[in-house]
């Protein structure tokens, strides 16, 4: 049974609703999410994009929203933008992708004068509940950095230790994953995962125990860890796989998801505020709770207006 990602949910409403400017939000199944987010307690929407498409969206689904929860823009590239104002502005404290392209929505968001950005690298940390393993694990980065180098792995871990600590878990342990175990300088992931180990002890990764290079069945299996020989704290108990760039991490949790049947949330962390960033794909569940987590990391996080 699925309990973990429901006690985000439960964990959310205690804290409140946080206000969602949701960008190009004229579709069907984003305007189903929002309304139940909503209905949950976890959310304010402001429903940005073309006035007329998101109000005949919402009548074909069976939903209604007040006017004053809708803010009209003309083109898709302006609803992103004019999402991104409005966290900016203090208007929403969450900024979340509707039915537009990834690389329009990060381009707002990455402006330099007007979007988001820190000096922090943005990376998405994908929490999955899968039946088979004992807590959730945590996925980074399988959505925005395409080939991190090692010093943007060592923030893409950053971040998501950062948001495992709000969330109340202590020293998150991390697998740096490769195929190997061993060093070798052919696969550079091992080579990365060594110094980011090295990086960890020496205090350069804060809050959190790295090992690697792991392979994923040591970092998820304590069993498979003995067989070869491996001792980490880490191997069968991880908190957060680190994967060596976006195809392996997109592979890897589509997998978890559709033959393993995980469910998922997820969030961009590292800019002003906690970001949305959804797959058109995900089922409104999966919107549902990436929702809560953005709620949770507002009411004990830092990265919120509110």
């Amino acid at each position: 049974m699925f309990t973990q990602l429901e006690q985000f949910v439960t964990m959310a409403q205690q804290g409140g609703p946080k206000r969602v400017a949701v960008a190009a939000a004229a579709n069907a199944l984003v305007l189903r999410s929002i309304k139940q987010a909503q209905t949950q307690g976890l959310i304010e929407p402001l429903l940005v994009g073309r006035a007329d498409d998101i109000r005949e969206a919402a009548a074909g689904a069976g939903l209604d929203f007040d006017d004053d929860q809708i803010v009209p823009t003309e083109t898709t590239a302006e609803s992103a933008s004019r999402a991104v104002a409005l966290v900016r502005e203090g208007a929403a404290d969450i900024l979340m992708k509707g039915h537009l392209h990834t690389d329009t929505f990060l381009h707002a968001v990455l402006q330099a004068e007007v979007g988001l950005r820190t000096d922090r690298l943005l990376s998405h940390v994908f929490v999955m509940e899968i039946p088979m393993y004992h807590k959730l694990l945590l996925i980074t980065d399988a959505a925005i950095n395409i080939f991190p180098d090692m010093v943007q792995k060592a923030a893409i871990i950053q971040n998501a230790v950062d948001m495992l600590v709000q969330l109340g878990v202590e020293q998150p342990k991390v697998a740096a994953l490769s195929a190997v175990e061993t060093i070798n300088p052919k696969i550079p992931s091992t080579v990365d995962a060594a110094c980011l180990h090295k990086m960890s002890e020496r205090g350069q990764i804060r809050g959190a125990l790295v090992d690697g290079p792991m392979a994923f069945d040591n970092a998820i299996s304590a069993e498979a860890a003995r067989e070869k020989g491996m001792v980490s704290p880490v191997a069968g108990d991880v908190d957060i796989v680190l994967v060596p760039d976006l195809d392996a991490g997109n592979i890897l949790y589509k997998n978890l998801e559709y033959l393993a049947n995980a469910r998922i949330a997820g969030i961009v962390m590292g800019a002003r505020a906690p970001i949305v960033l959804t797959s058109r794909s995900d089922p409104p569940q999966a919107r549902v709770h990436s929702l809560a987590l953005a709620n949770l990391i507002c009411t004990y996080g830092d990265a919120c207006f509110a």
